[in-house]
């Protein structure tokens, strides 16, 4: 059982991370491509569907927040921290 419900918070994260990216990428196309409505609606839409995702966690959903959160900030700790080793070494 254990397995089966980290399979689906796993699931769950990756698609609604997709639907995070699709959607703000379907809104780009429609304002600053110029894009029909429609891309800029459907993009809406998949932002909404991304907001609805993370309730369907049989995880506690406080807990899945904080763990995503916590992985976005480890990911951006470490490239700021990749970019500024790189530009030190680049300086010398």
């Amino acid at each position: 059982m254990i397995v089966s419900t980290l399979a689906q918070s796993i699931g769950l994260f990756f698609l609604a991370g997709l639907c995070e990216i699709g959607g703000g990428w379907l809104i780009w196309q429609w304002f600053r491509e110029g894009r029909s409505w429609s891309w800029g609606l459907t993009g809406g839409l998949v932002l909404i569907l991304y907001g609805i995702i993370p309730t369907f966690q049989p995880a506690h959903f406080g807990r899945v927040m904080r763990r995503m959160a916590d992985s976005l900030s480890s990911c951006l700790s470490c490239g700021v921290g990749f970019l500024t080793v790189t530009s030190l070494i680049a300086s010398t």
